[in-house]
């Protein structure tokens, strides 16, 4: 193995230097920050150590096959950051005191059994789980993931550069203490909540790191181990989870083709998480004789409601006219939680709670005591986006597409997979699936992904999930249109071999109802 030249009296190879360098990413971050950042990396880890001589600039831009400017960029600016230091006629080396002794690690023998430690083991609860590599597959049917060729790059970086200004910067760098950015909750006001018939005072509204958080915080706020508490099942699974860790005192609420029942159980509940736009994870659009039922009963018996809107502003058809459940409140008894996640994307985590102001006000001390306040950065960049008439923009145009992508796959789907069941409420991302008793939807998950179709297996929205094994949830937010119909065609098969797997004398009774049919 041949030894670089520039080693300076330690032995450090050429392979050495690509297994530091061999990831750069050419159609990715910008070259010189990526080779940045993996020096950095290697001297806070100990992998380079300190007065180790680096590749001349030269040898390192030949190494990689890159422009030396490259190089000699990323090594001035770790020098001016005292990473490196350049010695004259010597060469660049790693700084004395820019390096660290390598990891600390502890004795294992003094390392605690920390199960015995936990208050609590969240991991214990069953989670949804997603590849984390889903781009890297040619046919990805998510629900909740993003589409990169809809993302609103050029607007976003008008947004962002907007609030980067020496101005702006000095209105949102300081520590803001529990409040939002005034810029953003003034366009939450006056943009996005009225689409959904809301109308609040500033001292309504919170932000919060996506609706994840939302709901987080209003299950420690309202839930207590006997609060009487419903949701619905099949429903969203950390919900469920937020819940058991406050409470034993959760039932599922009865469901309908309708969406949930106002009825005795509902009455006797303190709480009730509901999805009234499009019910999770069978997109059913609850209609709007049955929301004033629903307010009706909490009215009568002093039931709270908490609706989670989580994708209303992507609402592509006609359900967009009927009003949320908040906009109907007359009593203060709907907390409305909404977000931008799957409206631009899962990785900008900004969320909103309207509430009413007493119950604003405990939002706000409770999450200082986590967090205090989201970046408000991020906050003054999307209060930008929004006030520059990019959001409304941008509304229309994923509409279309996802509109363009459901009526694809409604007019696909039925005829390739006649013995199931499935359902679409309109405006939803996503379809649900209903195969035939005995059906094993987990197992055709994993088969389908290693086929390159990701598709979400059912049971994990399920209290039981036995209940839920033959279900299926189909989301097209994540895959590009001319991408479908084959992806269709490679999944058809094996759903229909799944089918045949199914006990054949439990199939004979189950008769699949036309399409787009009600999922209960």
């Amino acid at each position: 193995m041949r030894t670089s030249k520039f080693s300076h009296g330690q032995a450090v190879t050429h392979v050495t230097w690509h297994r530091l360098f061999g990831a750069l990413n050419k159609d990715g971050q910008a070259l010189n920050l990526q080779i940045r950042r993996m020096i950095v990396h290697a001297i806070e880890t100990g992998v380079l150590n300190k007065n180790m001589r680096l590749p001349s600039t030269r040898e390192l831009a030949g190494l990689l096959g890159i422009a030396r400017n490259t190089v000699t960029t990323a090594y001035q600016l770790l020098i001016d950051e005292g990473f490196l230091v350049s010695r004259e006629r010597s060469g660049i080396f790693v700084a004395a005191n820019g390096t660290r002794n390598g990891p600390n690690r502890r004795d294992e023998a003094s390392v605690d059994d920390w199960s015995s430690r936990f208050a609590i083991q969240p991991s214990r609860l069953r989670q949804i789980c997603k590849p984390r590599d889903w781009l890297d597959y040619p046919y990805p049917f998510l629900f909740g993931q993003y589409d990169p060729a809809l993302f609103p790059t050029n607007n976003w970086r008008e947004a962002v550069k907007a609030a980067s200004s020496v101005k702006e910067i000095q209105g949102w760098a300081g520590d803001m203490i529990d409040d939002d950015d005034p810029d953003l909750v003034e366009q939450l006001r006056v943009q996005v909540l009225p689409r959904r018939g809301i109308f609040a005072g500033p001292g309504e509204i919170i932000v919060t790191i996506g609706s994840q958080q939302a709901l987080s915080m209003l299950v420690q706020l309202l839930v207590g181990p006997s609060t009487a508490t419903g949701m619905e099942d099949p429903g969203y699974p950390d919900v469920r989870n937020m819940l058991s860790l406050a409470t034993q005192n959760v039932i599922a609420l009865k469901q309908d083709r309708h969406g949930i029942v106002p009825d005795a159980d509902f009455a006797s509940r303190d709480v009730a998480f509901l999805t009234v736009s499009h019910q999770c994870p069978t997109t059913t659009v609850t209609p709007l004789e049955r929301r004033r039922q629903l307010l009706q009963a909490a009215n009568r018996d002093d039931v709270l409601i908490v609706e989670d809107d989580y994708e209303a502003d992507l609402s592509i058809e006609s359900d967009g006219d009927i009003p949320s459940l908040k906009s109907l409140d007359t009593e203060g008894r709907v907390i409305y939680v909404g977000s931008f996640s799957k409206v631009l994307a899962p990785g900008l985590r900004v969320g909103y709670i309207v509430a009413p102001q007493p119950v604003i006000d405990e939002l706000r001390v409770l999450r200082r005591l986590m967090l205090r306040h989201p970046p408000t950065n991020n906050q003054r960049a999307l209060a930008n986006f929004i006030a520059l008439g990019h959001y409304r923009q941008h509304l229309g145009r994923t509409g279309a597409v996802m509109l363009e992508r459901a009526t694809l796959i409604a007019d696909l789907l039925p005829d390739l997979i006649p013995s199931c069941r499935i359902a679409r409420g309109e405006g939803a991302t996503s379809f649900w699936i209903e195969g035939p008793p005995g059906f094993d939807g987990r197992q055709l998950v994993d088969t389908a992904r290693r086929s390159g179709v990701l598709i979400e297996a059912g049971d994990i929205f399920f209290a039981d999930p036995v209940a839920g094994r033959r279900y299926l949830r189909l989301g097209f937010g994540s895959i590009a249109t001319h991408r479908i119909e084959a992806g269709l065609a490679r999944l058809a098969p094996l759903i229909e071999t799944f089918v045949d797997r199914a006990d054949k004398a439990l199939r004979t009774d189950f008769r699949p109802t036309p399409f787009p049919a009600a999922p209960f």
